[in-house]
């Protein structure tokens, strides 16, 4: 039996996933999600905050005490968008190192998408062609293939939750022309895409997704249920309605997310729109799992 665990450091969420492979399946040990906000200001300044960079290291030391208790020595950390904007920080990698006990690296949008693609499928019973969608903090991931793993297409597209918020926001709750400028950077960044002329099964990654999946679907177990796209636009409007104060309240909201959540239904919402679907079927599994599928196939 061959454990791995891996690190996703987001602009929004650290993720981590701790997995054995027994035979051909990938059974997960642990699992844990921390919205540190790393990449809060990253937008505008292209630097690490200094509180986004203690709450991210200390998480990182959390995750690696936690990595050690398990026992396993095979660990894959990347990080994405706001490690990607903020390029010329080199330091935070070392900090991070000695954090975690393994160095991460920042990996382009492209390997972001493919890890997003292979992960989001782990655990899944789909066939065919699929359509992937990641919305994370700095940006949103677009990757279309099929369900054996080939990948025809994949995209990293500048409209994450966290970075359009701090670009478009500043009301609360949001008013309607800061949304609509939300909906119109969503819509032209989908434009520079072709729409995949066969059909297929729409796939949603990440904490937005999963959130208006348990919103929409109390008590449902998130991997692998369907959601339908009325039931998406009836919670991003709630969501958009609400102001902070009522969000925050909400059970099944993580409130790290609370204020960038009205923005990330937007996303999503448009992303459905843009392709058609009727539905999606909701992932927990992202690049992490991209990660450790890669690692463990090795095994």
């Amino acid at each position: 039996m061959a454990r791995a665990a891996a690190v996703d450091i987001g602009t929004n969420t650290v993720l981590l996933a701790i997995a054995e492979r027994r035979g051909e399946l990938l059974l997960p040990l642990c699992e844990r999600a921390r919205v540190t906000r790393l990449g809060a200001g990253v937008d505008r300044t292209r630097r690490i905050a200094p509180t986004a960079r203690a709450r991210t290291l200390a998480c990182l030391g959390e995750f690696g005490a936690l990595i050690a208790r398990h026992g396993v020595e095979q660990i894959d950390a990347v990080g994405t968008s706001a490690l990607r904007d903020a390029s010329a920080d080199p330091s935070f990698l070392d900090e991070a190192e000695q954090a975690l006990g393994a160095r991460p690296r920042v990996v382009s949008g492209n390997e972001e998408a493919e890890l997003t693609f292979h992960g989001s499928l782990s655990g899944l019973s789909s066939s065919g062609p699929v359509l992937v969608f990641d919305v994370g903090g700095g940006s949103t991931e677009v990757v279309f293939g099929t369900a054996d793993g080939s990948i025809q297409q994949a995209h990293s597209l500048d409209i994450g939750s966290v970075r359009l918020f701090e670009r478009h926001v500043m009301s609360d709750p949001p008013s309607h022309g800061e949304l609509q400028a939300v909906r119109h950077a969503v819509k032209s960044a989908l434009a520079t895409i072709a729409v995949p002329a066969v059909p297929f099964e729409l796939i949603g990654v990440a904490g937005t997704v999963t959130t208006l999946g348990a919103l929409a679907c109390p008590g449902t177990p998130p991997h692998g249920a369907r959601l339908e796209r009325a039931r998406v636009e009836a919670q991003a409007e709630r969501l958009a309605r609400l102001p902070l104060s009522l969000r925050l309240g909400l059970a099944d909201l993580d409130p790290g997310r609370a204020d960038v959540i009205p923005v990330g239904g937007a996303i999503v919402s448009e992303v459905m729109a843009w392709c058609g679907a009727a539905a999606l079927t909701v992932s927990e599994r992202g690049v992490r799992w991209g990660l450790i599928e890669r690692r463990l196939a090795r095994a």
